[in-house]
């Protein structure tokens, strides 16, 4: 197939997680198990947060936001594998492939901006309380999470569109069980050079700002709760960010390694268990990590299921 006289290929053939046939079944099921975990999990909070009206501030706004990249991010590279493991040729198609790479670089970009957005909130609410809600009113809170999404997508343009003139004329096999730029960029006939060092400049420009408001806010944020002098203060300040600072460590660390990691760290193997940490078990514990270590929301949830069996 023809793409502007460059693409000669119709379609690439995934290798996915594994090329032993016989934990076809096995993976099918693990894998629609975390997923289903994921939709139902996330899908959980931000009905709890729609519902409850306690619910109904700057912190719980971000995390419905978040729950949603979340759902939105699984979803755009589980169905396909599992179809995968069901199917006989493990394709897809190049259209495919390359709107599959665009949605993993914009919600993944998007999903960054916004845990950086929690970090400012929880910044703001610990460090100048006085005057958060002047700061965190309605208006820019829908800012920071437009800003998140349209940072992503200029992320994402910038990576995908010069994919488009890209030679592919084989191997037709990708490295992975998902369209990865890494992975799609292995296997072009072209040189690669200009879009690696595009794709490196504009990962760390979003990897490193994003990272550096998030680092900046936490620096200020225990320095604050180090100068509480009751034990419980300390406690109490530190649990209302505890569990975003568990996700910031698990979606960074594997997130910035995929993307800004040298070439001459490349690993197969490494890179599959990466990508499935940060695009598909994270997502998957997010809603456990926020539901577990928030007593606010186990609340609310308590109070809807109870509502829901009363009936």
């Amino acid at each position: 197939m023809a793409m502007g006289n460059k693409t000669t290929v119709s379609y690439f053939v995934l290798s996915g997680v594994s090329s032993d046939p016989q934990l076809y079944p096995f993976l099918f099921v693990l894998f629609l198990i975390i997923y289903l975990l994921t939709v139902v999990g996330n899908g959980a909070i931000m009905v709890v947060i729609r519902a409850d009206a306690h619910l109904h501030s700057p912190m719980y706004f971000f995390l419905f936001h978040l729950s949603y990249l979340d759902i939105c991010f699984s979803s755009v590279t589980v169905p396909k594998m599992l179809q995968n493991f069901l199917a006989e040729k493990k394709t897809i198609s190049f259209h495919g492939c390359i709107a599959q790479m665009s949605f993993i670089l914009l919600v993944g970009c998007a999903e960054v901006f916004m845990l950086s957005a929690m970090a400012y909130d929880r910044y703001t609410a610990i460090c100048d309380p006085l005057h958060y809600g002047r700061t965190m009113n309605k208006q820019g809170c829908i800012r920071l999470v437009g800003g998140a999404w349209l940072i992503g997508i200029f992320y994402s343009l910038a990576n995908s569109v010069p994919i488009l003139n890209l030679h592919f004329c084989g191997p037709k096999e990708v490295n992975s069980f998902s369209c990865e730029l890494p992975s799609l960029l292995e296997v072009s006939c072209t040189e690669t050079f200009m879009i690696k060092m595009t794709n490196l400049t504009s990962s760390m420009f979003s990897g490193l700002a994003s990272l550096s408001i998030t680092l900046v806010s936490y620096i200020c944020i225990i320095s604050t709760i180090l100068r509480i002098r009751s034990a419980e203060g300390r406690c109490k300040a530190f649990s209302t960010c505890s569990s975003h600072l568990t996700v910031v460590v698990l979606f960074y660390g594997a997130g910035l390694f995929r993307y800004l990691r040298p070439s001459l760290v490349s690993s197969v193997v490494l890179d599959r268990l990466v990508s499935i940490q940060y695009s598909i078990l994270t997502p998957m514990l997010n809603p456990i990590i926020y539901s577990l270590r928030n007593r606010v929301v186990k609340a609310a949830l308590g109070n809807i299921l109870g509502k829901i069996q009363s009936r």
